[in-house]
């Protein structure tokens, strides 16, 4: 442990997402953390497979980022965006504007990629009011989904857990089928040739429910946190249809996809589908500075502007909204990933990563490996009686080994910085394979 560790009481810090007294009785201490690698408490190098949480892209404590961190918080620290304004918010806007998709032209900021999701479901609600659609008050979302941790995010996320603790949460919400078939798909690479099909189920809740009671339906391009789901050939596309036929507002969650994780910088892009709404966060910031963002199309936020029936047109907002100092890392970010091509070199190293991680086929307890993009996952038969404790116990193992990894259930995912080199990747895959036979 470093100095100050040893009569440092683990137990006051409730920790997230975390089996607390497995990590308590084992910590796993993280100090600090430069370019592709962490260091632990006990001085050992980490090689960060996960870019922290999918969102240090461009590797960590990179210079120009937290230059721009220590210059805002010298020079303005906070300034409320409810009735006033500062620069950084709006320079970052219009850079995130000329990145994406034409015609995603509008950015709401908010701190996290659940505040994100509840945003956009919010706006999708206020925009089918504002043209006249008061009755569409139903939300859609799809099984295995993840979209953060507020009501509505859990609402229309398909993640039992998140669900099962925290009541009836929004009335009304429902699910379309997950795409995740081992049957027809296993051992993919890219996109899975099996499942367009499935995209119908949107309208089979449409004949349930009816457009008429339907505003959004939201979906990740590319499930991360689920365990790497990847969309079949066309099924993105069919759901635009629908959503089109029915008038229903299509929400992209691409908190993880955006920002290069795909190569491009927005799933979206890549996967030739534009939404009416993507949320993001993660990437945004290279996650120096926690904020998330809301990107909406020209229709959507002039309806709600030539349809105000108040001065405040959304009434809605975070006292962090386009906070200074995240506006500022955010902006750094958009140079990095510009000037560093950051985003090519994610394209560029995906058939490697894709090469490297399929060569573990055959290993113990391997049911399938996926990719796309600078993201792959390997799937492991749980244990009898005891699903997750593989996934677990490699995690585990990783770390003690010097790698990163990210586990759901017992399904492995690496997603790597994006100024990741191909040494990298035959570190964490190497890595990676002596772990899948200990645990085998």
């Amino acid at each position: 442990m470093p100095d100050g560790m040893q009569q440092n009481d683990l137990s006051a810090f409730w920790m997230p997402f975390t089996a607390n007294r497995r990590f308590k009785a084992d910590p796993r201490i993280l100090v600090s953390a430069k370019g592709m690698y962490y260091k632990s408490a006990e001085g050992k190098d980490i090689l960060d497979g996960t870019a922290g949480l999918w969102c240090v892209n461009c590797g960590h404590a990179n210079p120009k980022i937290v230059e721009a961190v220590q210059q805002q918080v010298a020079q303005l620290d906070f300034a409320p965006t409810f009735q006033f304004g500062h620069p950084k918010a709006f320079e970052l806007a219009s850079r995130m504007r000329d990145m994406f998709p034409a015609g995603l032209d509008h950015v709401f900021f908010t701190n996290s990629g659940s505040e994100s999701a509840d945003t956009a479901l919010k706006i999708a609600l206020a925009y089918q009011r504002a043209r006249g659609q008061g009755t569409r008050t139903r939300l859609l979302g799809r099984e295995r989904g993840y979209h953060g941790t507020g009501f509505g995010g859990i609402s229309v996320g398909g993640i039992v857990k998140n669900r099962m603790y925290f009541g009836s949460l929004l009335a009304g919400s429902d699910h379309v089928r997950h795409t995740h078939d081992l049957e027809h798909n296993a051992y993919t690479k890219g996109e899975p040739e099996y499942g367009a099909h499935l995209a119908d189920d949107l309208e089979r809740l449409v004949t349930l429910h009816d457009a008429s009671t339907i505003a959004a339906f939201i979906v990740e391009p590319m499930a991360g946190s689920t365990g790497v789901l990847l969309p079949p050939k066309g099924y993105l596309k069919r759901i635009r249809e629908i959503c089109d036929k029915h008038g229903i507002v299509l929400i992209f969650d691409e908190v993880i996809t955006a920002f290069g994780r795909l190569g491009y910088a927005t799933a979206a892009e890549r996967l030739g589908v534009i939404p009416d709404i993507i949320t993001c966060a993660k990437g945004l910031t290279n996650a120096t500075i926690p904020m998330g963002a809301v990107v909406t199309n020209k229709k959507i936020h002039d309806t709600m502007m030539d349809s105000a029936d108040a001065a405040i047109e959304l009434f809605h907002g975070y006292t962090y909204s386009g906070h200074p100092v995240a506006a500022a890392a955010g902006v750094a970010a958009m140079d990095v990933y510009k000037e560093d091509g950051l985003f090519e070199n994610a394209l560029a190293l995906e058939p490697y990563l894709e090469n490297a991680i399929h060569g573990l086929k055959g290993l113990p307890n391997v049911i399938d490996i996926r990719n796309m993009g600078l993201v792959a996952a390997v799937e492991l038969a749980p244990r009898p009686g005891a699903p997750g404790e593989r996934g677990y116990d490699a995690m585990v193992q990783a770390f003690n080994k010097g790698l990163m990894i990210r586990v759901t259930a017992d399904i492995i995912a690496l997603s790597p910085p994006l100024i990741a080199e191909k040494s990298h990747i035959d570190d964490m895959v190497s890595m990676l394979g002596d772990v899948l036979k200990d645990v085998a």
